[in-house]
């Protein structure tokens, strides 16, 4: 007997227009994190990724959310909470498949929750099944978020 095919819902989608919109967005998506997931964000330079991280390691625990900062020259950094919060940043990364691998992003996920900014630039060293975050810029402090959760997850 033949299955049917298994589609994913269409996005969330979430508005905000500031910054600490921004971060109370992430923490509250954090409530539906789990160890062993990993977030894709993709957005241009300045859409927020990073504040969205801020919330997302608020989220999961991690009681002091200046902590958070881009990853951009050290590639990785962890994040002390409920579960280890690894943020990696492949803005920079020439072979940034390779070096994802390379990174321990397997390790990482068995222990905790990955969140990944640019991760559009490692298709093929990603998890199949991962949370996608599109973050588009909608004004001046305005951010529109498209919210795909991993298969199996709801909201």
């Amino acid at each position: 007997m033949p299955t049917e095919p298994t589609t994913r819902p269409a996005p969330e989608q979430h508005e905000t227009r500031s910054v600490r919109g921004t971060v109370s967005l992430g923490r509250r998506l954090a409530s539906r994190l789990r160890p062993g997931d990993c977030v894709v964000l993709t957005g241009t330079l300045g859409a927020g990724k990073t504040a969205l991280v801020r919330g997302l390691a608020e989220g999961l625990g991690l009681a002091d959310g200046r902590l958070v900062a881009s990853p951009t020259f050290v590639l990785v950094r962890e994040y002390p909470a409920r579960c280890p919060v690894f943020h990696i940043d492949l803005y920079r990364m020439a072979d940034a498949d390779g070096e994802l691998e390379a990174l321990g992003l397997g390790e990482m996920l068995r222990d905790g929750v990955v969140l990944i900014e640019w991760g559009e630039r490692a298709p093929a060293a990603l998890p199949a099944d991962c949370w996608r975050i599109e973050i588009a810029i909608t004004g001046p402090k305005a951010r529109q978020f498209s919210v795909r959760p991993r298969s199996g997850q709801n909201a």
